[in-house]
């Protein structure tokens, strides 16, 4: 008997489909240029950074490919995303799953009790989208809509990117059950 062979991952195609404020509603808001002196309003970010204290940043990300394999999502704040310049971008997303308890159940799933203590279900991998976000907008992700991105054609793209300052340490939870999963993008 020889030793047992690890099964290939699955790879899963999707479509990017462009983000605009009436297709990405599920998962947060795009925002884009507004008139200075506008009255603060529904095209405005509506943000929430009360759990913490906010960190507004540049990060300079390098070899995105248009693929990924892990999904991640942060309960205690909406983070915005978007690119310096206007580069075109990805970002492959599920809806926000937070449960109120441990008891709640939605769709017949398990609940999981992240590191920073909330329950969630699993993003279902059949749910799983990608958006394509073209010129100067950026995007406002609901809190725990879930992640995997930005990614991006280019080399390198830095990102405007708000969230709290301690975000990617106390509040981020990977759904691992995807992880024999590949999500690859198709234009």
């Amino acid at each position: 008997m020889g030793a047992k062979r690890e099964e290939e991952p699955r790879v899963v195609t999707l479509r990017p489909v462009e983000a605009t404020p009436e297709s990405f509603a599920p998962f947060g808001q795009v925002i884009a240029a507004s008139p200075d002196g506008d009255q603060f309003g529904p095209h405005d970010a509506q943000l929430d950074l009360s759990r913490g204290i906010p960190r507004f940043y540049i990060m300079r990300l390098e070899s995105r490919p248009l693929k990924f394999s892990s999904i991640t999502h942060h309960a205690s704040v909406t983070q915005c995303l978007g690119s310096i310049g206007g580069q075109d971008w990805y970002l492959g997303v599920a809806k926000p799953s937070i449960l109120d308890g441990a008891t709640e159940q939605s769709g017949g799933g398990t609940a999981v009790q992240s590191r920073a203590g909330h329950f969630y279900l699993p993003p279902d991998p059949s749910e799983v989208c990608v958006f394509r976000v073209s010129g100067p907008k950026f995007l406002k992700l609901h809190a725990g809509t879930w992640h995997a991105g930005p990614l991006f054609k280019a080399d390198a793209v830095d990102f405007y990117n708000l969230e709290l300052s301690n975000t990617n340490v106390s509040d981020s939870s990977s759904a691992s059950h995807i992880t024999g999963l590949n999500f690859e993008m198709q234009e």
